[in-house]
Parts: C-alpha cells; structure tokens; sequence
C-alpha cells in the first residue's frame, strides 16, 4: 500500500497525468478554419462599340452605320444593357432601288452564365432586348414584273419618292461572349435572333430594311444580326464574390 502511495505521489507520474489530461482536452477541441482571403470584383459601366459596322461601312458601298454599346453590372450575373445606333443602307435588285436611313435605341438585360476562375471577369452570356427605331425610305426607282418579257417590256420608273416619319418596334434574343484581353478592355461577338411587334409601312411597297432589326426577309417577322464589339470596363466599386 505504501507503495502504491509512493508511486501515484512521484512527480514524474504526476506530470505524464497532466500532459495527457491537456493532450486530451486539446483533442476534444474542434478547430475550425477561417479564410482571411475575400475575392472582389469590379462594378461599373462598360462602354464601347460594333467593330463590324465598321469594317462594313468601310468596305461595302452601299452601307454606311455605327452602333454605341453599354452595359452595367447590377449583381454577380446580372446586367442592364443597350445599344444606339445610326445606319443607313442602299437595297437593290432587279425590281427595286431603295435607300433606308434612321436610328435606334435598344435596351434590356443580359445574364452571365459563365463562372469565372479567380481573377477573371469574362462572359458568355445570354439576354433580351426591346428595340425602337425610326427611319425614312426613299424609293429612288422601281420596275413592275411583266410575265410576258418578249412581247411586253418591263416597265421602269425613276421617279424617286421619300417616305418620311416610319418607325418599327421589337423584341430579340441575344447570346455572346466578352474576353478581358487586356485590364479591363474587352472584345466580343454575339448573335441576335429577333422578332417584328409592329412596324410602319410606306404606301404601296413594304419595308425592305429596318435600322437595328435589318433586312426584313419579305414579310416575314423574324430577323437576324451580328456583332463584333470592344469595350472598356470604368470601373466604379467593387464587391466581394
């Protein structure tokens, strides 16, 4: 028994105790870690523009446009958008010689659906618009189909005639990227599908081109368009992801 007390009262028994007494306290601690490290990206207005109005406007001679693009980032994925614009373009065929001119507004929002890697602020996204434009038609000639060609020649006017005043309104799908090539310049393409709501048509012939929506494609409400774009990011706050 003596021995027994002896032993339990040595000192090295009682430090070897508490060492494993707090060992085991430490253990029964759930240590949790905390990343001190907090992501932000930039906010702010986008400005730039179509380059394909551009090269187009410079190489074909029977156009001539530019366009005025921005969009403003509301959330992490979200964004308010438009475009304005100014064209003017020259139809001709084997019946008709038309020049349209006017402008646009359109406005809507986009959605990014890409999820960038640590630093990066790209997009690949897809969004609405509603567009506005109002525009004149000037009819510089026309020729009325005759089915007898042989006997009969075509008749050919070249009495031109405006019509002033037009306007048409519609709605388009869009889907694009935008690739930061250098700090906060970006350049991008995308694909616009629309759709004619209401237009103003000049008496006796029907609208060949719209400013904004392009080429009608003879009656039919549907459209098309493209673009490329370079903008500038002016950043003005920024959020943490």
């Amino acid at each position: 028994m003596t021995y027994i007390i002896k032993y339990f009262t040595n000192p090295f028994f009682i430090l070897l105790l508490f060492c494993a007494t707090t060992q085991a306290q430490n253990d029964s601690i759930i240590s949790t870690k905390t990343d001190s490290i907090k992501h932000k990206e930039n906010y702010g207005l986008r400005l730039g523009g179509d380059l394909s109005k551009i090269i187009k406007s410079l190489i074909d001679d029977e156009y001539k446009g530019f366009e005025i693009n921005a969009d403003f980032r509301l959330t992490r994925k979200w964004y308010l958008a438009g475009e304005f614009g100014a064209e003017e373009k020259n139809t001709i065929n084997d019946y008709i010689n038309v020049t349209t001119t006017g402008s646009y507004f359109k406005a809507g929002v986009d959605y990014n659906a890409y999820e960038n890697w640590y630093g990066m602020e790209n997009m690949i996204y897809g969004g609405f618009r509603v567009g506005a434009s109002t525009f004149s038609q000037t009819l510089n000639s026309y020729g009325v189909y005759s089915q007898d060609q042989y006997w009969t020649p075509q008749f050919m006017s070249n009495e031109g005639e405006k019509f002033s005043g037009l306007s048409a309104i519609w709605g388009e799908f869009i889907i694009g990227l935008k690739v930061e090539v250098l700090n906060n310049l970006y350049l991008g393409l995308n694909a616009q599908f629309k759709y004619m709501m209401s237009q103003d048509e000049p008496e006796n012939f029907e609208n060949v081109y719209v400013p904004g929506f392009h080429k009608t494609y003879d009656s039919g409400g549907f459209g098309f368009g493209y673009g490329y774009s370079i903008s500038y990011l002016i950043p003005l706050y920024k959020k943490g992801k």
